[in-house]
């Protein structure tokens, strides 16, 4: 057991009194039964207190790190504690691949898939979407398993919909098994300069130059100032199509950091270079700082069809953005069906802002961004920065009164809840 910590990004002091560090599963739940107030903690990648509480906190990193693949069912079963980097060597020695990865490979499995964590690709769903089935410790310390596609199962056929993306809310997830593909290899390459103009009427083309392509700007001119394109290399003879240069940008002439000014020894290689699934996906490698190491995160995910209309919408006011605003990374995300994912039932494009680590000059502009995106809908992010009130948040979630449901039947008592999901979702609006 150790006392306080402190978020990756330094902008938050979790306040719960304990954090353990349970070496079993049997000492986990035997925790959770006893404790009036717990929540799981990740990584503490997050910027938002969506995993604080006021009772204690409990770490996977002494849990056994299990990775159990099954190349029979296309599937692998992971504990709490496995991140993406660790998990994607595995499947790539096994021939095996996770459909897409976050930008970042330092998160853990579980709780990025609670939060609604996503890559990029116009065919490709948030992290999520690759769970089949998970195991969590429920309130009085028993174990649950929900299953996709089950049926006849109390509180409801679908609640699997509802218990993937559920920001702990349910109880303390401890395994995941996640849907592979075979695994593949990719080639990174970066574009600069591309006229912003171009999105108007090759928005589409140009996200689908690649299985996953960001767009970075600065806000400070009327320019995409790079573009990430990662290909697949999936042989067969068939070219690549028609990349960013296209419409007016130019290729790299070295590796680049999304954060101009920064060094690309950070990054995962870039310039054509061939390399597995699971070092081309992300932006950063995992033996090296992820993003600028310095800095707030805020993230709001827009239905696709207002793309560039939310673009020109920000574009009006970027003096207001630019001096507060280190990067932004705008990235398509698929469909899916799980509740609380930002991409719930629509195409979504995900407008990311890595800002400056100054709260004081950041706040008002981020209040500025919520204010621009309002009309179009926008969803924010679970685990970044937002402001959005319960009034503008909770319309946007149609299945907010099921997972409110859900949430009461396997956790009546509140014992999982925290302030987060008081304010957001599940207290009085």
């Amino acid at each position: 057991m150790e006392r306080r910590r402190r978020n990756w990004a330094g902008n938050l002091t979790f306040r719960a009194e304990r954090i353990h560090r349970p070496s079993s599963l049997a000492e986990l739940r035997r925790l959770v039964a006893h404790a009036p107030r717990i929540r799981a903690l990740g990584t503490a990648h997050s910027f938002s207190d969506v995993a604080d509480g006021p009772g204690d906190l409990v770490c996977f990193d002494r849990l056994p790190g299990a990775i159990e693949v099954d190349g029979e069912r296309s599937a692998v079963r992971v504990g709490a504690g496995v991140r993406y980097a660790d998990l994607g060597r595995v499947l790539h020695e096994k021939g095996l691949a996770l459909p897409n990865l976050g930008s970042l490979p330092h998160i853990s499995v579980v709780g990025s898939c609670a939060t609604a964590t996503h890559g990029s690709g116009d065919g490709c769903g948030g992290l999520a979407t690759a769970v089949r089935e998970i195991e969590m410790v429920t309130a009085d310390g028993d174990l649950a398993v929900l299953r996709r596609g089950a049926s006849g199962a109390s509180p409801g056929a679908d609640a699997f919909s509802g218990a993937v993306v559920s920001l702990g809310a349910l109880g303390v997830v401890v395994r995941a098994t996640l849907d592979t593909v075979p695994a593949f290899d990719m080639r990174q390459y970066v574009y600069e300069g591309l006229p912003a103009d171009a999105l108007d009427d090759h928005f589409t083309e140009i996200t689908s130059s690649g299985y996953s392509v960001s767009l970075f700007t600065t806000w400070r001119g009327p320019v995409i100032d790079r573009v990430w394109v990662k290909r697949r290399v999936d042989g067969g003879g068939r070219p690549a199509p028609p990349g960013p240069e296209r419409f007016g940008a130019q290729p790299a002439d070295g590796p680049r950091h999304p954060v101009a000014g920064l060094s690309s020894v950070h990054c995962t290689e870039q310039l054509g270079v061939r390399g597995p699934w699971f070092e081309r996906l992300p932006h950063f490698r995992p033996d090296a700082t992820p993003s600028s190491g310095e800095e707030l995160q805020a993230e709001y995910l827009v239905p696709r069809r207002h793309a560039v209309d939310v673009f020109r919408a920000l574009d009006a006011v970027r003096d207001r953005i630019a001096p507060a605003v280190q990067v932004s990374e705008i990235r398509t995300v698929a469909a899916d069906d799980l509740w609380l994912s930002p991409a719930y039932r629509r195409d979504t494009v995900a407008f990311h802002f890595t800002w400056v680590a100054d709260a004081a000059a950041v706040l008002p502009v981020m209040a500025l961004v919520e204010e621009r995106l309002e009309p179009f809908a926008a969803r924010p992010h679970w685990g970044k920065l937002f402001t959005v009130p319960p009034r503008v948040l909770r319309p946007l979630y149609e299945r907010l009164p099921d997972f409110q449901r859900l949430a009461h039947h396997y956790d009546p008592a509140g014992k999982f809840r925290n302030g987060f999901l008081d304010r957001h979702l599940l207290g009085e609006a």
